[in-house]
């Protein structure tokens, strides 16, 4: 019981952040001090009548506050901050990643995904400085993520489609079209940057991290598996970290239904059985790059 009270206050944490409602907010129409909302964050001081009201202020289902089925996210922060919550009890994490694991990107990488995820908002949008506070909160949750994954040394098992893989060099490191060719030149050799260093990566057979590279498309739908002690989780994700990058369009799910698990993880089973890995792995990335640039020496 003690788990499920706390994770319950972790999903009114990620609602809440979702929903760019200070805790003092939430205190204020409550009733209750700022204190006690952070004790109902840690999972303490929770009543079923206090959760009906936080369910209608944060204009969330009170099943999916109470993790009961299927928790439903519109909101890229809220996902991203419940991600990271699993992330810290995890033991192992298995996924079909589009084009590959966010937690396995280089320093570069998150740079350019801030560039990304800018250039992709119209100069002349009337909220252009919400969206951008909006990405701001998002790329620090992400890199709390990344961060707690170095500490932890997570095991990861990534499965690559390599049509994901050409996509991504063929297309680059942008956010929109109606960029400069010379930066769209750029934005392609950045993107070959990290493939290489995704075919080191295998190369080097790190301790916990495992890349497959399926030949052809892998399953289309981004998800992953969280194994902890006492759980196992299934996340479902429309948001994109690739090239164009989305984190605002789309409904994210998280559940910890047995049939739900025993279906992913026997999905990321097949595909790595099929999957291409060691010398054989890097090889098919190198053979991409190779074409890649070739392609751009021809055009």
């Amino acid at each position: 019981m003690a788990v499920r009270l706390e994770e319950i206050g972790d999903r009114l944490k990620a609602y809440r952040l979702g929903r760019d409602l200070k805790a003092n907010k939430i205190a204020e129409r409550l009733g209750i001090s700022r204190a006690a909302v952070y004790r109902l964050e840690k999972g303490e001081l929770i009543k079923i009548e206090t959760l009906e009201r936080l369910s209608e202020l944060l204009n969330v289902p009170l099943p999916s506050l109470m993790g009961v089925g299927v928790e439903y996210y519109n909101n890229a922060i809220s996902f991203f901050e419940r991600m990271r919550q699993l992330e810290e009890h995890v033991t192992h994490i298995l996924g079909n990643f589009s084009p590959f694991s966010f937690l396995l990107l280089s320093d570069g990488y998150v740079e350019y995904l801030r560039l990304m995820l800018n250039e992709s908002i119209p100069t002349a949008q009337p909220q252009r400085r919400k969206s951008l506070e909006y990405i701001k909160k998002v790329l620090e949750i992400l890199e709390e993520r990344r961060m707690l994954a170095r500490k932890r040394r997570t095991p990861i098992v990534s499965v690559v489609s390599s049509q994901e893989i050409e996509r991504f060099v063929q297309v680059g490191l942008i956010g929109r079209f109606d960029l400069p060719a010379k930066v769209r030149k750029e934005r392609r050799e950045a993107a070959c940057a990290e493939i290489e260093r995704l075919a080191e990566t295998i190369d080097r057979q790190p301790i916990g991290v495992q890349i497959g590279i399926v030949e052809g498309p892998a399953p289309s739908q981004t998800f992953q598996v969280f194994e902890r002690a006492e759980s196992t989780t299934v996340t479902l994700s429309p948001y994109r970290l690739g090239d164009q990058p989305n984190i605002s369009t789309g409904i994210a799910m998280i559940t910890s239904a047995p049939e739900a698990v025993q279906l992913f993880t026997s999905t990321v089973g097949a595909q790595w059985e099929i999957a291409h890995k060691g010398e054989s792995g890097s090889a098919l990335l190198r053979s991409i790059l190779a074409k890649a640039k070739n392609s751009a020496a021809a055009s």
